[in-house]
This record gives C-alpha cells, sequence and structure tokens, in this order.
C-alpha cells in the first residue's frame, strides 16, 4: 500500500493523512492457505535457491524502517523488510534477490512504470525473467484504496468527537454509512474489480516466470476486534473499526482466492498478527498508528510486523 503522513486531530487529521497507500486483513480461507505454487510443485521439493524477486506496495517495501535501500528512492524500501528478510533466511546472494516493491503501487504498476515523485520505478514485472525461482506479491491495498477509506473514517470519527469519548459510543459507523448508502458497497465493488486485475497479473507472472513459485502474501491485521479499543490513537467510530476490518478481511479472502485459482500460495499474515493491531501496545504492536513509536510509516508496519511477515512467507516457503 502507499503511504500516511502525520497530522493533527479535528478535521486537519482526516485531510492530512493519505500520501500513498495500503494495508490490510485476513481471509476467511486461512485454513487452507499453504498449497503448492504450481501443482507440478511436489510439497517435499527443495526450498528454492534464488533468484528471487519481490513484488508489492508499501506493506512489503516498508517505509521509513531503516535502512533505507535501493532506488528510486520515491519507492522508499527498507532493507529490513520482509523480502529482505526472507531473502537472508533463505540464505541468497545479492545477485539472486530482487526487491521491486514501490510505496503506493497498484496492481496496474506491476505491468507499467511507477512515477514516485522521487524517481520512476519500472514496471514491476520487468524484473521477472524465465530463470525466476521464487515470487512474492503484495498488492490490492492501493486498488481498493484503503488509506483513503481510513482517511475518510478518521475524519468521520474525529467530527463525531469520538477521540474524546470513544468508549460511549460503540455502534456509531458514519464512515460505513457513506460507503453503503444506497443499499450498495463501493469498497466490496472495487475488491472484485481489483481481483480480475490479479487474475491477469498472476498470468502475467506466470507466462515471465513459468518455472517459479507464486506467493500472494496478504495485509495483517490493522484494526483490533474491539471497535472501542483504539480512542486517540487511531480515532476511528466503533462501529467503522468493525467496517473496516471486514473490508481487510473480505480483500484477503479474495488475495487467497485469486491465488489458489492460478495455482499460487496465498500467505495469512492476518492471523499471527491478531492482537498485534495498531492499536495494541507499543512494545507488541506490527503496525503503527498515526503517531509512530517505531520507525515506520503511519499505519503501517514496522520491524516487528516485517519480520513477523518474513515469518509467514518462510513457513509457507519451507512448508
Amino acid at each position: 500500500m502507499g503511504q500516511l503522513t502525520r497530522t493533527g486531530m479535528g478535521v486537519a487529521l482526516a485531510c492530512g493523512i493519505l500520501v500513498t497507500a495500503v494495508g490490510i486483513g485476513q481471509s476467511s480461507d486461512s485454513n487452507n492457505n499453504v498449497k503448492s505454487a504450481k501443482s507440478a510443485k511436489s510439497a517435499t521439493e527443495e526450498e528454492p535457491t534464488g533468484p528471487y524477486v519481490a513484488l508489492g506496495d508499501s506493506y512489503t517495501s516498508g517505509p521509513r524502517i531503516p535502512p533505507r535501500t535501493g532506488t528510486p528512492i520515491g519507492c522508499d524500501r527498507s532493507g529490513r523488510n520482509y523480502p529482505a528478510l526472507v531473502a537472508k533466511e533463505l540464505g541468497l546472494k545479492a545477485a539472486d534477490f530482487r526487491d521491486v516493491s514501490c510505496s503506493g503501487a497498484t496492481t496496474s504498476d506491476l505491468t507499467a512504470p511507477q512515477s514516485t515523485g522521487n524517481g520512476t520505478n519500472p514496471a514491476q514485472l520487468s524484473a521477472l525473467t524465465t530463470g525466476t525461482e521464487l515470487v512474492t506479491l503484495g498488492i490490492g491495498g492501493n486498488d481498493i484504496g484503503f488509506s483513503s477509506l481510513i482517511t475518510e473514517c478518521v475524519g468521520a470519527g474525529t467530527l463525531f468527537k469520538l477521540a474524546d469519548r470513544i468508549t460511549d459510543v460503540t455502534d456509531k459507523a458514519p464512515c460505513k454509512e457513506k460507503y453503503t448508502s444506497g443499499g450498495t458497497d463501493d469498497v466490496s465493488r472495487k475488491i472484485r474489480t481489483t481481483g480480475n486485475r490479479l487474475t491477469r497479473v498472476l498470468n502475467e507472472i506466470e507466462h515471465r516466470a513459468p518455472n517459479a513459485r507464486v506467493y500472494v502474501v496478504g495485509y495483517p491485521s490493522i484494526l483490533p476486534v474491539k471497535g472501542t479499543a483504539c480512542g486517540r490513537g487511531l480515532p476511528i467510530a466503533p462501529g467503522d473499526v468493525t467496517f473496516l476490518r471486514q473490508k481487510q478481511q473480505e480483500l484477503n479472502s479474495m488475495l487467497g482466492q485469486r491465488a489458489r485459482a492460478a495455482r499460487a500460495t496465498y500467505v495469512d499474515t492476518f492471523t499471527p498478527s491478531a492482537g498485534h493491531d495498531a492499536c495494541s501496545p507499543a512494545a507488541t504492536r506490527w503496525i503503527e498508528p498515526l503517531k509512530p513509536s517505531s520507525p515506520a510509516a503511519m499505519v503501517h508496519p514496522n520491524e516487528r510486523g516485517e519480520q513477523g511477515m518474513a515469518t509467514a512467507v518462510l513457513s509457507a516457503v519451507k512448508g
């Protein structure tokens, strides 16, 4: 996904959060997440030794987690993001690892250059070759405008003054009301459209890298189960916390379904991130709130979160 910038409270908070884009939750299919990347691959086959290509948005690139690495600078890749940690654990040489993920990326940026405001990232799929053995892909949050959705919900929560008395109103969901007015669910519609795009991307990956194992990496939990748990750290109305969490689950469910249909592996990062959302204690959270306490972009994984995602990917790769 993209990247969120620091803002003040009140209406200004809602207006200033979104910079680039990103993040999202659990698939209902989490019990069936680890399947063979391709039907011809055996579960007992040795783990890939590279080349490894990492594709994705800011939940993959790890903005503001030091050290920054790669070009263009505008992609804001971290040398401690989950692809880098996976490559290290697999013992890959530098020549056998390419991280082309980029903050703000959508599915369109996989097949066309992406302008970042500080350099242009080539089409991410151009990094693939017939010799590529391992591919991870974390994408979709920006396609559905999830960061914009969070911005709207924070703004609505602030306008209703829920930041100060968030525990007093457990069913208020002004943001949900906006996105589901008229009997339609605009977010669900975008998720379905993104699913069609993802299928085309996965087909193209197989065409360009026919021998690669492909892992579609889902988004970790951003928000807690209990809508009253966030308070000032992420002033979203309790009912909207539930709504956003449901949209995360819906997005991840789609990612899992499309991955399996394309004979790829879906990696569930939502389940292991339970209790480590942006509203959890600073010492244990994987996702930072509006005011990060660890080096990371707002409402994005910190280093602990990237490590947790790497562990999930490695479990699938070695499983």
